[in-house]
C-alpha cells in the first residue's frame, strides 16, 4: 500500500509537507524522510508517539530501545503500517529532544499502486525556520479541591522562626 502523509511542523507559520511512502517503511526510514525532507541532517534522537483524534500524545517509539529486552519497541523494528493504516490516524513526531521540534504526521490518503518514486515529496508549504519554536508545557489544575496558596498560608507561622533557643520545647 502506499500511505499520503501530511506533515505539518508546530509552528505560527505553516510549514507543511505531503509525502508518499510506503506502508511497509519502519518508521525509521520515515523520521529519515521526515528530517530531509525539513532541512535537518537526522542525525539527533527522535521519537514517534501514538495520537488520538486530539492529538494526545499516546504510548513513545523511541528511534534506539534503551530498553534491555531484545525485542522491545523502535523505530527500526516497527512499520507505519503497523501504527497507522486507515485515513486520518495520526503520530506525533519529535525530533532533536534538546529543541523539540514537534511534527504532526496525518494519514490522508492510502491507494493500492505508485503513481510515481516512493518514497517521494508530493507537496511543500513553508520553510522550516531556523529556531525551533519555544514550548510552553502548562498542567491541568488538580481534579481535588488542594490549593498550593492555602497551603502557604498554613503555615505562616513558621516564617518568624528566628533561632532554636527561642523555641519553647516544652510545648511539644
Amino acid at each position: 500500500m502506499i500511505y499520503k502523509i501530511r506533515v505539518v511542523l508546530d509552528t505560527k507559520e505553516d510549514v507543511i509537507r505531503t509525502l508518499l511512502v510506503d506502508s511497509k517503511s519502519t518508521l525509521e526510514d520515515f523520521h529519515k524522510l521526515i528530517a530531509e525532507v525539513f532541512g535537518f541532517n537526522g542525525q539527533e534522537m527522535a521519537s514517534f508517539y501514538r495520537s488520538d483524534d486530539e492529538w494526545n500524545q499516546g504510548e513513545e517509539i523511541p528511534l534506539c530501545s534503551m530498553d534491555e529486552c531484545p525485542d522491545a519497541l523502535h523505530m527500526g523494528n516497527t512499520t507505519l503500517e503497523q501504527n497507522i493504516e486507515d485515513p486520518e490516524e495520526k503520530l506525533i513526531y519529535v525530533y532533536d529532544y534538546l529543541n523539540m521540534w514537534t511534527f504532526y504526521c496525518e494519514l490522508i490518503e492510502v491507494t493500492q499502486i505508485a503513481t510515481s518514486k516512493i518514497p517521494t515529496l508530493i507537496l511543500s508549504i513553508g520553510e522550516t525556520p531556523d529556531q525551533a519554536p519555544e514550548k510552553e508545557f502548562i498542567a491541568d489544575k488538580p481534579k481535588n479541591n488542594f490549593d498550593l496558596e492555602d497551603v502557604d498560608n498554613e503555615f505562616d507561622d513558621f516564617n518568624t522562626f528566628e533561632n532554636l533557643d527561642d523555641l519553647d520545647l516544652d510545648k511539644y
